[in-house]
């Protein structure tokens, strides 16, 4: 049978009976919507996600994109499959209808997206990529970079990109080198060059317009030098597309997401390159930090969405697959039982399990928190959201990626030898997901990010925010009748970690930062691997209610949902208290090594 990409119970489960999406009509701003509108708008991506998408991933990894005659030419599968995904809605769904979007919760939008990127991570790429792209014009852009890049962005005829990294900075934007020298006209004559474009030249869409950092000659040095512009692969003169002196080098060749081209481009190697300034001039980073944030969820869900798929594939496998018996069966003249049957196998499924369906709550809770943010009609709680939601962002970036990854492996384990060739699908979907965990800032990145700024910003108060938040979900879950114990262990890590960030604080107060972020990375462990125990303790209790309401069809569904949450509380919680440790101890192997040591 197909590969069902999510379990669409699940999503079901996560949209309404926790997060009750249904109720975000009752802001202005979706109030057109209903949760049949939404229902439909799921039905829709996920039918399109497992008939036309699905089918094309393998075609599509297997022949990556090719640079010929100075144009990269994608699979032409794509090239039918782009135009129908812009008939989707998809990369507007969730802007006003003044630019011509539907005006539909990121928390809908994104379980939609969920499917799209399951079925085929490439495709799907392009459309996050244009979707944030348009949107900084949106946000920062002039009436007539809005009516002459937007527009057709969200319209579907072009795409965009961002150009970040330069070879010599890689993830240092203080390091852009890339210059922009102003022109009588108001535009720039731009000169430089950038690495890992994701979608930077294709030959499916008529334009592609890339958002790219560059210093304006005579800029202060620094971050605080950098400017964002609108660079077109061609610029529109009259009725004419002109050559805008956009050069592809090169065409990375990448173990995964093989579908969507990463490339070197150069501007203005002829000294012919326009672009054309978004914002204020030396306010970039503050511009394309808006695109980031919001990619970082994105990419968290891309990350959910490729551990999923590869997990619905070895639950069906481990169903069909006969190997074995049982121990107290050891007559050859017997059957042999399915992979399922054998307890090592379902450990492994239900870490999978773990991982996918709390990292899946994660993210539509932090899009969640995101429409609160953005359109609530109370200035405290758009204000409470947006905490919760900068606090939440590097967890939900770097949990889906890394843990996502040893999911990934564990559906290869599963299928056994089968699952290290290429004849079957797990092992692509592993190598996609390698990049989740660097793309939009490393794990490392989003570690710093975490205990050096949204932890401890404003007085630590997100963090307050959210242990309230956890409280809150554990009386709930008690009076479900959810284990007291299993409430209990997810409140201890919350105390536990409020104490640690107050000790690391200190020491960065002090002056001593390197020491307070040498564990960074652990502490970022420690505090997703406590927020996902919380994800599953909400999960917990919905499930107890759902078992006493009595639904029959459902049972098994709500029982499999308190495995998993004991899985992880009694499994996964424990961890914290030694990553704890490290971080409070300042253990230094890392730190004192040194480089001609290894």
């Amino acid at each position: 049978m197909p590969n069902p990409l999510f379990n669409d119970r699940d999503v079901e489960f996560a949209l309404y009976e926790i997060l009750h999406a249904d109720e975000l009509c009752r802001l202005a701003f979706f109030s057109d919507h209903t949760r049949e509108t939404f229902d439909l708008f799921l039905q829709s991506s996920r039918k399109f996600a497992r008939d036309v998408l699905f089918p094309a991933y393998k075609p599509m990894d297997d022949a990556p994109p090719k640079l010929e005659a100075g144009r990269v030419h994608v699979h032409p599968l794509m090239k039918e499959i782009y135009p129908r995904l812009v008939e989707l809605g998809m990369l507007s769904a969730t802007r006003s209808h003044e630019v011509g979007g539907q005006q539909l919760p990121l928390t809908i939008a994104s379980a939609a997206g969920a499917y799209l990127a399951a079925a085929n991570l490439s495709a799907a790429g392009y459309l996050m990529l244009t979707t944030g792209a348009a949107r900084l014009i949106e946000s920062f852009g002039n009436d007539w970079q809005k009516e002459h890049f937007m527009a057709r962005m969200y319209g579907g005829s072009w795409t965009g990109t961002m150009a970040l990294t330069e070879p010599q900075a890689g993830s240092s934007l203080t390091d852009v080198k890339t210059r922009a020298t102003p022109l009588e006209d108001g535009s720039y004559s731009i000169r430089g060059s950038k690495v890992f474009i994701s979608g930077g030249d294709q030959d499916m869409t008529e334009n592609i317009v890339h958002l790219t950092l560059a210093r304006i000659e005579g800029a202060p040095p620094g971050i605080k030098g950098v400017s964002l512009f609108a660079i077109p692969k061609f610029r529109v003169e009259g009725e004419r597309f002109v050559d805008n002196d956009c050069t592809t080098a090169g065409v990375f060749h990448k173990i995964g997401y093989r579908g969507l081209p990463s490339i070197a481009l150069n501007f203005g190697e002829n000294g012919q390159c326009r672009g054309y300034l978004v914002g204020e001039p030396n306010r970039g980073i503050r511009c394309m930090f808006q695109l980031m944030n919001e990619a970082r969820v994105g990419v968290g869900m891309q990350g959910v969405a490729t551990a999923a798929v590869a997990y619905q594939e070895a639950l069906e496998y481990a169903k069909v697959r006969p190997q074995g018996r049982r121990f107290e069966q050891r007559d050859p003249a017997q059957p042999q039982i399915p992979i399922i049957e054998h307890a090592d196998v379902r450990r492994m499924l239900l870490r999978q399990k773990a991982i996918v369906e709390g990292g899946f709550l994660l993210l539509l809770a932090t899009a969640r928190y995101f429409d609160l943010a953005e359109h609530s009609e109370e200035p405290a709680e758009r204000r409470r959201a947006n905490l919760l939601l900068e606090l939440l962002t590097p967890v939900a970036k770097s949990f889906p990626a890394e843990k996502g990854f040893e999911s990934n492996v564990l559906a290869i384990q599963v299928h056994g030898g089968y699952g290290y060739t290429s004849e079957y699908m797990p092992e692509a979907w592993m190598r996609d997901q390698k990049l989740n965990s660097i793309h939009e800032g490393t794990s490392g990145i989003q570690s710093m990010d975490l205990l050096g700024r949204k932890v401890v910003a404003e007085g630590g108060e997100a963090l307050r925010l959210l242990i309230e938040q956890v409280a809150s979900s554990a009386s709930s879950a008690r009076a479900a009748g959810v284990d007291p114990a299993w409430c209990d262990a997810v409140e201890r890590a919350g105390s536990l970690i409020a104490g640690l960030t107050a000790e690391l604080g200190a020491r960065g107060l002090a002056g001593d930062v390197a020491a307070m972020l040498l564990h960074s990375f652990d502490y970022l462990d420690l505090f997703a691997t406590w927020v996902i125990a919380w994800q599953w303790l909400v999960q917990a209790g919905a499930a107890k209610r759902g078992l006493a309401e009595g639904r029959a069809a459902d049972q098994a569904f709500y029982r499999g949902k308190l495995h998993a949450a004991q899985y992880w509380i009694r499994t996964e919680l424990p961890r914290i208290e030694h990553l704890a440790r490290l971080c409070s101890e300042g253990e230094d192997s890392y730190a004192t090594i040194a480089a001609d040591c290894f």
